[in-house]
């Protein structure tokens, strides 16, 4: 069994709807879990109807929704054509209808909400179960994921529950080799309607993937790979053929649009490779996340915006026994997560990437010393298999950055990461430079 996730780009009109379904029944694949997000812009537009009828715009909403039906009636026909387009549509009008109750019994809870986000996903596997069975007649089964993905108590996936549910849904089907399913959506531990939050459908093709013991998991986007660094803001990337699952971990972490921070670590827990391949040049290699670590040095860069650089300089207490711990015990209270840190004789210097609680940490950290804090920072990330740095990138990485203001430099906590932060508005000249200094010559 082979897993096959494609995301919002890739299922975004009907004509890239027909070329996923080109390679769901690519000849090579035997059994195999399709898992689609909702088509691009359709989550988007869910949320701005969610936001319409929390503020009670009933009219706005109407309109909102009447628009968002007639593109997928568009969608439809072209995609089926009319007249099966005109047979099916009742199937597809379950999530407006659905759409439409909600926005008649207004106030909207965050239950309601979670309803509409689901409808995305719900439409395009729709759609494509029914682009695939009615107009290329080949068989597939409509697999719900709300019957098998399930939260628990503590809002994280219950793995049990999704192996025995996915089992359970599967056991009817011994004979049949393709099967379309939803990503992002799932139940909680009351059985209401969830998901997996933005970016969720890659971690549903990593739990589906894990809890069958999947041959492999393939992550299909518009892009070929993961890249050695941003091509965004950088000229001549190029995609990086193997990765180890904590360094793609450590790139979603640190930046890598591509992959969802959570979607490596139910495969690596189960040692299933994970595929990155491009629905718009399929013959590409793509990017090959596995067990396997690669020579000591660095392979690719990511970068994390909207950082916080927060300093405490403490030189009565820095020494003290308890003094780091009473410092964390501060973010803990405060639900807020430390990226990056760095200490000295006299002060410590940390990153957040949340700054919501800012003002009333700083209040409570003002009790250990002098608290100082830079905002607009960026978390340059270089991810590498670096246990033993042979080849000297440590050394090229901070050559290459001779002319770039650093604030911070974390090396040596992780054996896959060097952690840079600078100011945003270097961020770009920084990516460049390193690109310069580590990858030219290399592809």
């Amino acid at each position: 069994m082979k897993v096959l996730k494609f995301g919002g780009t890739s299922v975004g009109s009907a004509p890239r709807m027909r070329e996923v379904a080109e390679l769901m029944h690519a000849p090579h694949l035997q059994r195999r879990i399709v898992v689609l997000s909702a088509m691009s812009g359709t989550t988007n537009a869910l949320v701005e109807l969610a936001g319409l009828l929390y503020a009670r715009n009933a009219a706005p909403a109407t309109a909102h929704l009447e628009q968002l039906r007639q593109h997928y009636r568009t969608v439809a026909t072209e995609l089926l054509g009319a007249t099966e387009a005109d047979a099916f549509w009742p199937t597809l009008d379950q999530s407006f209808r659905t759409l439409r109750e909600l926005a008649a019994n207004l106030p909207l809870t965050a239950e309601g909400e979670r309803v509409i986000l689901a409808q995305g996903e719900l439409l395009s596997t729709r759609l494509m179960y029914g682009f695939v069975t009615t107009v290329l007649g080949r068989p597939a089964v409509l697999l719900p994921a709300l019957d098998f993905m399930r939260l628990n108590a503590d809002g994280e996936p219950d793995t049990a529950a999704i192996r025995q549910g996915l089992a359970a849904a599967l056991a009817p089907y011994p004979d049949d080799a393709l099967f379309i399913t939803q990503g992002f959506i799932c139940r909680d531990a009351h059985g209401a309607i969830d998901n997996l939050r933005r970016g969720g459908s890659d971690y549903s093709a990593s739990l589906i993937g894990a809890a069958l013991q999947a041959e492999e998991i393939q992550i299909w986007t518009d892009i070929d790979g993961l890249h050695n660094n941003d091509p965004r803001v950088v000229a001549g990337t190029y995609p990086v053929r193997e990765l180890s699952f904590d360094e793609a971990a450590e790139l979603a972490y640190f930046g890598a649009k591509i992959l969802h921070p959570s979607s490596v670590l139910p495969a690596r827990a189960h040692g299933i490779p994970v595929r990155l391949l491009n629905t718009m040049q399929p013959e590409a290699p793509g990017t090959l996340i596995s067990a396997r670590t690669g020579s000591g040095s660095i392979k690719a860069i990511a970068a994390k915006d909207g950082i916080t650089a927060i300093n405490v300089k403490s030189s009565r207490m820095l020494l003290a026994h308890g003094f780091l711990r009473s410092l964390f015990e501060v973010f803990e209270r405060h639900r807020t997560a430390i990226d990056m840190i760095t200490t000295s004789e006299v002060a410590v210097s940390l990153t957040i990437d949340d700054a919501s609680r800012l003002p009333q940490i700083v209040a409570e950290l003002q009790d250990f010393g002098a608290v100082a804090v830079d905002e607009n920072q960026s978390i340059i990330c270089l991810v590498g298999s670096l246990t033993q740095d042979t080849n000297g990138s440590a050394h090229r990485a901070f050559a290459a950055l001779r002319d770039v203001p650093v604030r911070m430099i974390s090396y040596g906590g992780s054996p896959n990461n060097i952690s840079i932060l600078v100011s945003t508005e270097d961020k770009v000249r920084a990516l460049r430079a390193l690109n310069a200094g580590l990858f030219e010559g290399r592809n």
